[in-house]
């Protein structure tokens, strides 16, 4: 099995996507700066890694089960292949014992708060996209701070705020206002918006924002362009670099992923994550670095997946990125069914939502708007805390102060 260094990222991957994407202002570069976590990403030969898959044999399985997170993205591409799925079980228990080792038998609990599904994007897969004869609604920022009320009620000290893409409706000043209105009894607020620059999150950190999701949905250029077809969101290499601006601006938490179904090779995706997720770790060391792994569930718009995985091959993933990077964070939400979130408690995930609503409103009261896709894991947050404890584990729902 050929050899492919992890870090640093040396072999160059096709120039394609700033060339299909056509929203390109001084402002807003459809270059990615040298010398950041998304130059690293786009320097990684991710189809030299998809080849390790199908070559990786038992010897490579071995290999990288034995020599885990010094075994790099290599090691990782053998973790993903046909030849890894045949011993799925010891995959589990390694992934157990590095979970275990790093983090201890505990869960983060987090929310989702959204603000608005308001958008002027258009993206074939989301049910904010602005094509969707949906129900708009944008909350205030005194109704933010009830909805806020409401989680911390239940518990939550970990919001994160999410809205479509509007930068009139949902604009800088509106989401500082609401991050002031927040910060004052609510210990961790996140974002997950569209995507701003660095003066822009400097603000929000300043305004009590300690983290920045930042899903890139797929990191292969040609989906990318065929999936996003109007709006900001377009820009594949300024949404690839939006966590490095975080970083230099001051987040705390730096949080990404892509939507498996999306691109056809969820492999691919699953190698341009963890390469993401590496770079970083390594540029931004002082940061917590998370990833999630959503499957698309259905939502307004009707999109079929183009790459579906099963549960044993989503397993298997989760499995292989705790093997590979046992100190990053693996965020699963109720996008997941209720045995299969029970299951991963064990298999490497450290973060968890409870309770979602993905639509403005619904924590305080009913709401009339449309979410953005339909949850499979509809318990409640105290059922979720039973579960996590009967499995001998604590549920944490605060790890951090401001002062």
């Amino acid at each position: 099995m050929a050899s492919v260094a992890p870090l640093p990222f040396q072999a160059a991957v096709p120039a394609a996507a700033p060339a299909l994407v056509p929203v390109a202002l001084e402002s807003r570069p459809d270059v990615v700066a040298p010398g950041t976590a998304a130059a690293d990403v786009v320097a990684t030969d991710i189809a030299a890694l998809r080849s390790l898959v199908r070559q990786a044999g038992p010897d490579d399985v071995a290999s990288a089960l034995a020599h885990g997170p010094a075994g790099g993205l290599a090691g990782y591409a053998a973790l993903l292949s046909a030849a890894a799925a045949d011993r799925i079980e010891d995959l589990a228990q390694a992934a157990h014992a590095a979970t275990i080792r790093r983090f201890g038998p505990t869960m983060r609990l987090y929310a989702p708060l959204y603000l608005s599904n308001e958008c002027v994007s258009v993206c074939t897969y989301c049910g904010f996209s602005a094509g969707n004869q949906i129900g708009r609604r944008t909350l205030s920022v005194d109704e933010v701070a009830a909805e806020a009320a409401a989680l911390t009620d239940q518990g939550f000290r970990h919001l994160l705020l999410v809205a479509g893409e509007h930068a009139r409706i949902v604009s800088k000043d509106y989401l500082v206002s609401c991050m002031e209105a927040l910060a004052p009894s609510v210990p961790q607020l996140s974002v997950e918006v569209q995507v701003w620059d660095t003066e822009t999150y400097r603000r929000l950190v300043a305004a009590g924002c300690d983290g920045l999701t930042v899903f890139q949905e797929t990191y292969d250029a040609s989906t990318y362009a065929a999936v996003h077809l109007k709006g900001k969101k377009r820009n594949y290499a300024w949404r690839l670099a939006a966590p490095d601006r975080g970083a230099e601006a001051g987040m705390r938490r730096l949080g990404i992923g892509t939507l498996l179904g999306l691109h056809e090779d969820w492999r691919s995706d699953a190698i341009a994550l963890a390469a993401h997720a590496l770079a970083l770790m390594h540029r931004w060391w002082r940061c917590e670095v998370t990833v999630a792994l959503p499957r698309l569930r259905p939502a307004a718009g009707e999109f079929e997946p183009a790459g579906a995985l099963s549960d044993r091959e989503f397993v298997q993933l989760v499995c292989a990125l705790r093997i590979a990077i046992p100190d990053v964070g693996i965020n699963l939400s109720t996008r997941e069914p209720a045995p299969l979130r029970d299951a991963l408690v064990r298999l490497g995930v450290t973060t968890m939502s409870a309770g979602s609503h993905t639509e403005p409103g619904g924590y305080a009261g009913a709401s009339d708007a449309e979410p953005q896709f339909e949850i499979a894991d509809t318990r409640s947050p105290a059922e979720i805390v039973r579960v996590l404890r009967t499995a001998g584990y604590d549920p944490v729902w605060k790890d951090w102060q401001r002062v």
